[in-house]
């Protein structure tokens, strides 16, 4: 059995819910501002998805000054001015009523869905992608998902995983399978509603036996910026009011900041010991090497690059910059061949006596003073 959501009834409570909040908010005010937005209505998680609308449209105001034909965006004074205006606008966020009614209406649609079929509301999601930016999709995103965070964390950087909607979709829904029985409820998750207009459960959804349904991929681009959007409100997590809702499942169901079977980690003698490639590397005289590297991806050469990520990260570069980058945060030699073999030994059929694994264990090594 699954779930069907009634469309006209949410768009119904939706205009409702907006209506409220609007009549209250701008009965003596003309504008809502940035930093009010991030509290304007008692369901935190409505707060964020008209953030992540506006973040949208400003993603997609930027891009239509850098496709000028006639100006060189890529210039670093440029890109460094342009970044800086992008920011004094999000500074100054002003939205009418007629406006904001619209993006309201969204938030409330999309949190109902997160809530009560969180698999359609991300594969909506991926649909709105290029494939080969779901995982920037995902990395910049994941701070607007109050709920159900656990069913996408793991996709981000996922070794081994195809840049394709079919691969991510096919992962989430694996994601799903293996942690529903621990995934809050919808209905839980919505009882906050309740407070400001109440949902009627019996009339939102209803029980259908599911079709097999041909799948539709129709994706849009929709540009990455590096620029910094978080002027707009700072951390919305700062501003989260608290609701009527158990604890986070996702906190029962997860160990650290690691979900189970994020990964494929390494044991035994398929791990690399960082003891033992310590003192090999000591004993060939390379402690002279010790802490030359400051950082990592700038200090690895082309050809190594070229035969790091099609050797050990399954020709994806954006997996070794991003191994790079996690070991540059570690404090020693010993942790990082620890990440190594939690996240990319097992999982990407490392041959932990190869040449090239040695050469970038190297790498690794000169970054650091200490083994630990």
């Amino acid at each position: 059995m699954s779930i069907t959501i009634n469309d006209p009834y949410v768009k119904e409570y939706a205009a409702k819910f907006t209506g409220k909040i609007c009549d209250d908010y701008y009965s003596n005010k003309e504008y809502i501002t940035g930093q009010v937005i991030v509290q304007v209505s008692p369901i935190p998680q409505v707060n964020f998805f008209i953030i992540k609308a506006l973040f949208e449209a400003w993603q997609l105001e930027l891009e239509k000054l850098k496709s000028n034909p006639y100006f060189d965006y890529r210039d670093n004074t440029v890109h460094q001015a342009l970044n800086e205006f992008m920011n004094v606008l999000s500074r100054t966020i002003k939205i009418k009523r007629k406006d904001f009614e619209p993006l309201v209406e969204n938030a409330v649609a999309e949190t109902i869905l997160l809530a009560m079929d969180p698999v359609s509301y991300f594969e909506k999601e991926f649909d709105k992608y290029e494939a080969n930016q779901l995982n920037s999709y995902l990395k910049d995103n994941k701070k607007y998902f109050k709920w159900h965070l656990e069913l996408i964390d793991n996709l981000i950087d996922k070794a081994g995983l195809s840049r394709t909607h079919n691969a991510y979709k096919s992962n989430l829904k694996q994601n799903f399978v293996r942690l529903e029985e621990n995934l809050e409820p919808g209905e839980k998750l919505l009882t906050s509603f309740n407070s400001f207009i109440p949902l009627d459960f019996h009339v939102l959804t209803q029980k259908t036996n599911p079709e097999k349904k041909e799948e539709k991929v129709s994706p849009k681009t929709t540009p990455d910026t590096n620029a910094d959007f978080e002027a707009i409100v700072g951390d919305p997590n700062q501003y989260v009011v608290k609701e009527e809702a158990p604890a986070k499942a996702s906190e029962v169901a997860t160990n650290g900041t690691q979900y189970e079977g994020v990964y494929k980690p390494a044991f035994g003698e398929r791990a690399i010991d960082p003891i033992l490639i310590w003192d090999k590397f000591e004993a060939e005289g390379y402690s002279i090497m010790k802490g030359t590297v400051k950082d990592l991806a700038e200090s690895v050469g082309i050809n190594q690059k070229i035969m790091f990520t099609k050797a050990l990260f399954d020709g994806n570069p954006d997996l070794l910059q991003n191994a790079l980058k996690s070991i540059n945060s570690l404090p020693n030699f010993s942790d990082s061949v620890k990440l190594l073999n939690e996240r990319y030994v097992e999982e990407l059929n490392w041959d932990k006596d190869s040449e090239v694994v040695k050469e970038f264990l190297q790498l690794v090594y000169r970054k650091f003073d200490e083994r630990g």
